[in-house]
């Protein structure tokens, strides 16, 4: 079977072969062709030396020590940034490489004669094929038959292949969870042997391959995978903390396989919320008391945040992502029973994690559920949660949303700027939370005028009861709920 390349990767092989070269596209771009999905890139090789391929590509670049020239070409990628003003093909030498020394990339590069040579430095088989213009196959290591069969297996030995780039172990565990392989034994029992080699790679790269097994269709299995040949510990070992870790009787499976659960069923598709399901419940194995159906896990939202927080620090994910995770992690366990959550406990969930996130602490909850077994991805009662937050989204939920501000109090009340100001607005806020029609100008300056002779902690003071105390008793019945006091 011929398979159709598309014409501007086509036109690169073709000035490669008329000039008397030979010229290839290989690796991820062949196999996921043959797999019937659009490649994201597309990359070539050749006998043709960096220096000659710039001859026929005067419009491209060279700017590394592996023999890859960069050339431009028509925007063509289907996934690329609208309005650019071309699309890379990376063309690659053949060539050899020597020792790993630092297992992450070759102390020396050498060109190689022939295609095969190429072949042979590739990590697994299924990208060590190779197709020229008229889509015709070469297949030295057997990665079709993989490729057919969904197997992952290593070029050549896989120690050695393991050794020299110890990402390859980690590439292993994304490609099969993004693909639903199975990992070859040997391949398998190689990531086992030399799983400590790991710690010779950066966390950026761990952290690149590790978002991808999160973001893929079988994460649950993948993550298994990373805890079972032992690479998990050495860069989120808290995650194993919950495995034979027992729940109470609200839940049927351990911490850590409702973790896993809870990501896999989770419907959204950011990274930073996948990663909040995978980790909502990350602080039980800690905040445990007790055993049997009557355990309780007090604190292990709080718990969980902190946790969140220092692991995704550590994987050096970026400061946003790290913000949001812990903030769904801190707030997953939300009330929401119909006959008991007020519009007012809503407007207090929304003020503490932002209108514009209760979208993605839905999908925690979904993720949540199903993660425990349950069939019904959004019962009436979650629902009707959906409900009352569309209900009350136009309520004042933070001091913007109030119809007096400082301005006004300084420009038409008689306010001196100052610290009161904030303070009183915040008193005012914790009112409107309960009861959005005080929200008018005259009811707020009334109130204002009471306060402004009021000592200014006592004002801080009547703010944060008033908040606190109708937190608490949202909480008391949250964890009453899920067996949590």
């Amino acid at each position: 079977m011929k398979y159709l390349i598309p014409k501007e990767v086509a036109s690169v092989l073709k000035t490669l072969t008329q000039a008397g070269h030979e010229a290839y596209i290989v690796g991820g771009s062949v196999r996921d062709l043959l797999r019937e999905k659009p490649p994201k890139d597309w990359d070539a090789t050749t006998n043709a030396k960096p220096e000659e391929i710039i001859t026929l590509f005067p419009d491209s670049f060279y700017e590394n020590d592996f023999g890859t020239v960069g050339v431009k070409v028509d925007p063509f990628l289907p996934h690329g940034k609208e309005g650019r003003e071309h699309d890379i093909i990376e063309v690659t030498t053949y060539r050899t490489e020597s020792s790993y020394t630092d297992r992450r990339r070759p102390d020396t590069i050498t060109f190689a004669n022939t295609l095969t040579e190429d072949l042979a430095r590739r990590d697994f088989t299924i990208n060590a094929l190779a197709m020229d213009v008229y889509g015709e196959i070469i297949d030295p290591y057997n990665g079709l038959s993989d490729l057919k069969n969904g197997m992952l297996r290593a070029v050549g030995d896989a120690n050695e292949r393991f050794n020299e780039d110890a990402l390859r172990m980690m590439r292993a565990v994304r490609l099969s969870a993004e693909m639903n392989f199975m990992i070859e034994k040997a391949t398998h029992d190689a990531i086992i042997t030399n799983a400590a080699l790991i710690q010779h790679v950066s966390m950026e790269r761990i952290r690149d391959e590790f978002s991808r097994v999160v973001m893929s269709e079988h994460v649950r299995s993948g993550i298994e995978t990373l805890s079972g040949a032992g690479l998990l510990q050495h860069f989120l070992p808290e995650l194993e903390d919950g495995i034979d870790v027992e729940q109470n009787h609200h839940h049927t499976f351990t911490v850590w396989e409702h973790n896993l659960r809870s990501c896999e069923t989770c419907p959204s598709t950011k990274l930073s919320v996948k990663l909040a399901a995978l980790m909502h419940d990350i602080g039980k194995p800690e905040s445990k008391r007790g055993t049997g159906r009557n355990a309780t896990f007090y604190n292990h939202e709080y718990i969980g945040e902190r946790i969140t927080r220092k692991a995704l620090k550590r994987l050096t994910f970026p400061k946003k992502v790290v913000d949001h995770a812990s903030l769904l992690v801190r707030n997953h366990m939300f009330y929401y029973s119909v006959d008991e959550v007020t519009e007012a406990a809503v407007r207090r969930v929304i003020k503490k994690v932002g209108l514009e996130n209760m979208k993605d602490l839905m999908d925690i909850r979904i993720g949540d559920r199903l993660g425990s077994g349950t069939k019904k991805a959004k019962p009436y009662k979650l629902r009707h949660f959906e409900y009352m937050i569309d209900k009350v989204s136009n309520d004042p939920v933070n001091v913007k949303m109030l119809k007096l501000n400082g301005d006004i109090m300084i420009r038409d009340m008689g306010f001196k700027p100052g610290p009161q100001i904030g303070a009183i607005l915040d008193a005012l806020l914790a009112d409107v939370i309960e009861d959005p029609s005080l929200n008018t100008l005259e009811i707020l300056q009334e109130k204002a005028r009471v306060l402004q002779d009021q000592e200014l902690s006592a004002i801080r003071t009547q703010a944060k009861e008033k908040i606190a105390s109708k937190q608490k008793e949202d909480d008391q019945k949250m964890r009453g709920k899920h067996w949590v006091k």
